[in-house]
């Protein structure tokens, strides 16, 4: 067996700059998969932007708001996702508190739909912002699972979870996601060996150099099999406060010689999707 690595950079659609940057990254063939945030202004131009490239957006399942940017109406009338003013809450643990199953599968069905009526058909689904998976309060793995089966979807669910949560989870997360797992298999939803990305801010990391060397430990590291490493590319002036630092330099790293050595020399091969 060999070791494959998904590239996927996350948040295709979350604003213009960011729409742009993956725009540019698909083009330049530095990344192999992207995800899509139906439920932002800007994903109507970002369809229209990468309708040239051969990499079909993931549904990015879209539950919360970002802080820096005006809220987020959802695709549904779901009661429990949204605040009074029916927008989404750019708090996880405020969705977590609250969110019911059905209104999560509607909304999850609506942002699948408005991607199929513009021509799209992703073959996969991943929760933004990880809320489906129960780290923020409610879980609605078992769900989301079932739903990926009944249309279809692999879901990025990795096997092993200790390169995203940095080390063994704790019992009770760690039984469910074994519960988890084995259900994927049964239902015949494929999902990745591991997944990978950074978790540090900019103050944490201290310089670009030091989220290079972390994303290189990461690639060496990678088990056979495929997985999948995500980022999230953007301009610094797209993104406002600490984070606009770290998505600039994830695309500095995406087009930087070094990691491409990298991939080289660790006999990496880059694929699209986990499914195939």
């Amino acid at each position: 067996m060999t070791r494959r690595v998904v590239i996927t950079a996350d948040d295709l659609g979350r604003e213009q700059g960011t729409t742009d940057v993956i725009a540019e990254l698909l083009a330049e063939g530095h990344v192999s998969a992207t995800t899509l945030i139906c439920v932002s202004p800007a994903a109507e131009q970002a369809t229209k932007q990468i309708a040239q490239s051969a990499v079909v957006p993931r549904v990015h399942v879209t539950l919360t708001g970002e802080r820096d940017l005006p809220r987020w109406r959802p695709l549904t009338d779901g009661p429990s996702l949204t605040e009074p003013d029916g927008t989404l809450s750019a708090d996880p643990y405020a969705l977590g508190a609250r969110g019911e199953a059905h209104d999560v599968l509607r909304e999850a069905d609506a942002q699948l739909r408005w991607m199929r009526d513009r021509e799209l058909s992703p073959v996969a689904a991943d929760s933004h912002a990880g809320t489906l998976y129960g780290l923020h309060g409610r879980s609605w793995l078992a769900e989301t699972l079932h739903w990926c089966a009944r249309h279809g979807l692999a879901f990025r669910l990795p096997r092993d979870p200790g390169p995203y949560f940095g080390g063994p989870l704790p019992p009770p997360l760690a039984a469910e996601h074994e519960r988890a797992v084995a259900l994927a298999d049964a239902l015949g939803v494929a999902v990745p060996r591991t997944i990978a990305t950074n978790r540090r801010t900019a103050a944490e990391l201290g310089a670009y150099e030091h989220l290079r060397e972390d994303y290189l430990r990461r690639l060496a590291a990678l088990p056979e099999g495929v997985s999948e490493l995500f980022l999230h590319p953007s301009r610094e002036d797209a993104v406002t406060g600490p984070d606009g630092v770290v998505r600039a330099w994830e695309t500095r790293l995406l087009r930087d010689p070094v990691w491409h050595r990298a991939l080289e020399s660790e006999g990496i091969e880059v694929v699209g999707g986990w499914w195939d």
